[in-house]
């Protein structure tokens, strides 16, 4: 799962990158017809490539989406995220092998520390903080290395779906649409019929029509978003220069 942190980031980013989208496509049509909207994109916003005017009624509906599922849910998500699980597999298998081996260290400590001399145990002891030191620091490093190329995937994708999610939405008539990709209270979404409101199926399908991306091969089993690197904790805290319990 994304971090608090992460999530938030992506969750601004879905903001931003779906307003842009929808004021650039609601300024088209009057923009057309020779008028100058108050309130028309800037000379930046218009140089971005914009969705074509859609003629819509001011639509009624309202819709929502599960922008998280959305982006996984594409060709484009589930290839580029088994990729990158791919790519993370050989730094979890080393950090699994740290934290084998810091484990191995504390059990010693636990069943011999008490045959042991005072250097001896001393020496363990020093052994012990400093590969968890050393594992800590990785863990969160890999975590953090982990968090930005899911993001990085997350937005790359999203920016080229912002577009698609406001044409369905006009060509259907909605009013508005709302991400529920996080459960109320976090989401000020309460309650909605999915099977009436929510446009995520065709949103992934209009996207993976529009990219091309071929579909995944299968593997037997569900396609799953790569999550940080999270070995197990040691089992045992860093031991201090006492007589073990």
């Amino acid at each position: 799962m994304k971090s608090k942190f992460v999530r938030s980031l992506l969750a601004v980013a879905v903001i931003s990158m779906i307003s842009a989208w929808a004021q650039t496509a609601g300024a088209a049509a009057p923009a057309a017809a020779g008028t100058n909207p108050p309130n028309a994109p800037s000379a930046a916003a218009a140089a971005t490539p914009t969705a074509a005017p859609i003629a819509t009624g001011p639509g009624s509906k309202i819709g929502t989406i599960n922008i998280e599922q959305a982006v996984l849910g594409t060709n484009e998500g589930q290839r580029d995220f088994q990729a990158l699980q791919k790519k993370l597999d050989p730094k979890q298998a080393e950090l699994k092998s740290q934290n084998d081996e810091l484990d191995s260290l504390q059990k010693q400590l636990q069943t011999q520390g008490d045959k042991l001399n005072e250097e001896a145990r001393a020496t363990l002891v020093k052994q012990i903080e400093t590969k968890k030191k050393s594992f800590d620091r990785s863990v969160q490093d890999a975590q953090e290395d982990a968090q930005n190329q899911q993001k990085e995937i997350f937005q790359r994708i999203l920016q080229k779906m912002a577009p698609v999610i406001v044409k369905h939405a006009q060509e259907g008539g909605y009013a508005m649409i709302v991400d529920t990709s996080n459960p109320w209270p976090q989401s000020p979404v309460l309650w909605y019929d999915g099977d009436k409101s929510d446009i995520t199926k065709a949103v992934v399908d209009l996207y993976n029509t529009q990219s091309g991306v071929p579909a995944p091969a299968t593997t037997g089993a569900p396609a799953v978003k790569p999550a940080a690197p999270k070995p197990a904790a040691p089992k045992a805290t860093t031991p201090k220069p006492t007589t073990p319990q």
